[in-house]
């Protein structure tokens, strides 16, 4: 990562750290074909649940249909855990495209965030 990417990552993690020390993290990574999700228990440091487009035969959908399909999934599954509130945490990535599609269909999924 270049160093811009980094700061930005190390900022947006410890503004959401301070705040917000008893809910699960919600991960974002995003390559150039495939968005995964995550979500993390920092106190345990340990993932909960995790969703990809790589499970899902998606091929003729483009990349942020698929996002929006992989933030649904993430919602459907951290519901059936138990697990209604979290954090964003969007890494070093801008908050649009395909990292804003995953999370507005998190939140209409069920997680508040």
């Amino acid at each position: 990562m270049r160093n811009n990417t980094l700061i930005r990552k190390k900022r947006n993690r410890a503004k959401l750290k301070r705040v917000n020390t008893n809910k699960p993290r919600l991960t974002v990574f995003r390559s150039t074909k495939y968005i995964y999700a995550q979500l993390i228990d920092d106190s345990k440091r340990s993932t909960i649940v995790s969703a990809s487009s790589k499970e899902k035969a998606l091929e003729k959908q483009n990349k942020t249909e698929m996002s929006k399909v992989v933030g649904k999934l993430i919602a459907e599954r951290s519901l059936e855990k138990g697990i209604k509130e979290v954090y964003f945490d969007r890494g070093s990535y801008k908050y649009h495209g395909r990292v804003k599609s995953l999370a507005e269909a998190a939140r209409s999924g069920g997680l508040k965030f």
